[in-house]
């Protein structure tokens, strides 16, 4: 992530390749870089440690700056573990990309009970 964009995550962020995975705090996280084939799987397992004990999640998706069909099943799967998981899950700021594939997939209606457009980003 460039520093010229001003944003900067305020506590443990966890890179692994070419994504962060930001925990802000207070059930609250940022990802940022690559949501993609490349790097769902490894995000996947870097979310693991990070979402376990919380009882709501808020991810804002805003700094994601290259998505694909990966990035949507990668939402999905979160979507279904906080069901089973008795977790509150929000994304905010999803990528018009993922958007228009969920259309398309018809599995919009699955990501729009967690998506959050109107909310401010960190």
């Amino acid at each position: 992530m460039s520093s010229s964009s001003g944003w900067k995550p305020k506590r443990q962020v966890m890179a692994m390749g070419e994504f962060e995975l930001s925990d802000l705090g207070d059930g609250r996280f940022a990802l940022a870089g690559d949501l993609s084939f490349g790097t769902a799987e490894q995000i996947r397992r870097a979310s693991e440690n990070q979402f376990d004990g919380q009882a709501s999640i808020e991810i804002s998706l805003s700094h994601v700056e290259t998505t694909d069909s990966a990035g949507l099943a990668l939402l999905l799967e979160w979507i279904s573990w906080a069901n089973h998981s008795d977790v509150e899950m929000r994304f905010l700021n999803i990528p018009e990309k993922i958007l228009a594939i969920a259309q398309t997939t018809e599995v919009d209606e699955l990501l729009s009970s967690a998506y959050s457009p109107s909310q401010p980003t960190p």
